[in-house]
């Protein structure tokens, strides 16, 4: 659990790392243009975007590749803990022959539609029969639903369609 915690906190530095001199950028150029806009009485807020617009991609352009490495780094970092120390720590997985004698999940892969059907090569074989379906219930004509807006349901659709 410390591994985790302590990868979380390094996300958090890096992205401090990555975003604080965009943000230092952004607002020392918005102070500049402030002061410059309180000594010339030119109120517009137009001319406070434009220029830390263009700092901030300037910024970006000339830290991108050290940004692109800070995050490799942590990146790689997290991938050799996943899966070097993560796994050789015996609190956090599970042995290796866990599932060879047991079936955890065996009540959940069932057929929940059909619970007697299990035969799965006699569904392959016959791939137009769909096991759960009653021929009779699937060709049964059911009289759309009359609301304020009624609308065909499938079979009266193929009906007036002539399919």
């Amino acid at each position: 659990m410390d591994y985790l915690v302590e990868y979380m906190a390094n996300g958090f530095m890096v992205m401090l790392k990555i975003s604080l001199p965009c943000v230092l950028v952004a607002a020392s150029i918005g102070l500049v243009v402030g002061i410059l806009q309180a000594v010339t009485q030119v109120q517009e807020q137009t001319i406070a975007a434009a220029p830390k617009i263009v700092a901030v991609f300037l910024t970006i352009v000339a830290l991108g590749l050290l940004d692109i490495k800070i995050l490799t780094e942590y990146i790689q970092e997290g991938t050799y803990t996943a899966f070097n120390v993560i796994p050789k720590n015996d609190t956090y997985v599970l042995p290796s022959d866990y599932y060879r004698y047991s079936r955890p999940f065996a009540n959940e892969m069932k057929d929940a539609i059909n619970p007697n059907s299990n035969n799965v090569k006699e569904i392959m074989q016959n791939p137009g029969k769909i096991p759960w379906v009653d021929r009779a219930e699937k060709s049964r004509y059911t009289p759309a639903y009359q609301g304020a807006n009624p609308r065909p349901n499938l079979i009266e659709v193929n009906k007036i369609l002539g399919r």
